[in-house]
């Protein structure tokens, strides 16, 4: 670049404000922190999970799923950033899950249209297989969506898109400041209007295809860590105490019907050669934004996982090499996720008023 050049300034979205920030006046963070920006415009966000239900991890079927993923990936307009992880998932079944991400909604919807997944996904021998398959399609508007990392020195989810850079940020640190930093909560309180039902176990796409229709304003979080390059003394830190607050945390979300998340899945990535790595992520859908604050602001499980970090931050300061991040998105209403054999309690499955008969749409 010429020495006399000016980098254009990164592309963000802002509105006056009529909805008072959550910020306290005066705040200055206790530990830096890092956002992603882009320097050219991002008006739609996508991000894209694939799910192979009921075949283990790492065997031969997990593999071909995984290997035909990638195939598609590479056709025209394909995601320029993916990634491959595993769990058992809310319907206790063994799951490989591959993410992708773009930052064009046009490509995203030429690829879905034109590239050959869509031939095998229409295929109705795929309701027939011994396994399921699910696709949560996250498409959403730059201004509903924040992220967060502890370090600006690794990337992931987003930040592998092409172009994407980490800036610091002052809105961290203090309850509120996730909603902060969403740029469309300045004017819109992001209020759930239709609660999803309560949980119906009986419900299932067994022998069938369901698409289920997300409500206006239901929040999707991934946060992640990251501890596959700690040094020894932090790695153990990280397995033997912040692991084990993490665990608890979930496992209050997961078994509190009243917390308001919808369900969770805590993945493990895979090396590009499917080996598991000292990296994880945990998914979590929120029936609102103010359900994850709730837990967020007040629950002594997250308070335990808040507290640690910022400790390990201070005792370790600049060489703290665990990472921790996550990625937000407030979803508008009318998204489809789509689910194809599988088991009751998968995904929104439960949580839909009713299934039509032959599978369609469930609102």
């Amino acid at each position: 670049m010429d020495g006399n050049q000016v980098s254009p300034p990164f592309f963000e979205v802002s509105y006056e404000r009529s909805i008072p920030a959550r910020k306290p006046e005066g705040h200055v963070p206790a530990a830096p922190r890092f956002s992603l920006r882009w320097r050219h415009a991002v008006p739609m966000l996508v991000s894209d999970y694939f799910g192979l239900q009921g075949a283990p991890p790492g065997s031969a079927r997990a593999r071909e799923f995984v290997d035909r993923m990638r195939r598609w990936f590479g056709e025209p307009n394909g995601p320029p950033a993916h990634e491959v992880m595993v769990c058992t998932d809310e319907a206790r079944r063994p799951a490989t899950i591959v993410v992708a991400y773009w930052t064009s909604m046009s490509e995203h919807a030429a690829w879905a249209a034109g590239s050959s997944w869509r031939a095998w996904w229409d295929d109705p021998a795929r309701v027939t297989e011994d396994v399921g398959y699910w696709r949560e399609q996250l498409a959403c508007p730059y201004d509903r969506h924040e992220t967060i990392y502890s370090d600006p020195g690794y990337r992931i989810g987003l930040g592998r898109t092409p172009n994407a850079e980490l800036a610091p940020i002052t809105t961290n640190g203090y309850f509120g400041a996730a909603r902060d930093r969403i740029p469309l909560s300045a004017i819109d309180e992001l209020e759930a209007p239709t609660a999803l039902s309560p949980p119906r176990p009986v419900l299932s796409s067994t022998g069938r295809r369901v698409s289920v229709v997300v409500p206006h304003n239901l929040t999707v979080l991934r946060s992640g860590q990251f501890w596959h390059d700690s040094e020894p003394e932090q790695a153990e830190d990280y397995e033997l105490n912040l692991r084990a607050k993490l665990d608890r945390g979930m496992e209050h979300l997961e078994g509190n019907p009243h917390s308001g998340c919808l369900y969770l899945r805590r993945m493990t990535n895979l090396s590009d050669t499917g080996e598991p790595r000292r990296e994880t992520s945990v998914h979590a859908v929120f029936s609102s934004l103010a359900d994850l604050e709730s837990w967020s602001a007040s629950h002594e499980t997250h308070l335990e996982i808040y507290r640690h970090a910022i400790a390990m931050k201070r005792r370790y300061g600049d060489r703290r090499d665990v990472v921790t991040w996550h990625e937000l998105f407030v979803m508008p209403g009318g998204t489809l996720f789509e689910y194809l054999n599988c088991a009751d309690g998968t995904g929104l499955l439960p949580h839909s008023s009713h299934l039509e008969p032959s599978g369609d749409i469930a609102p």
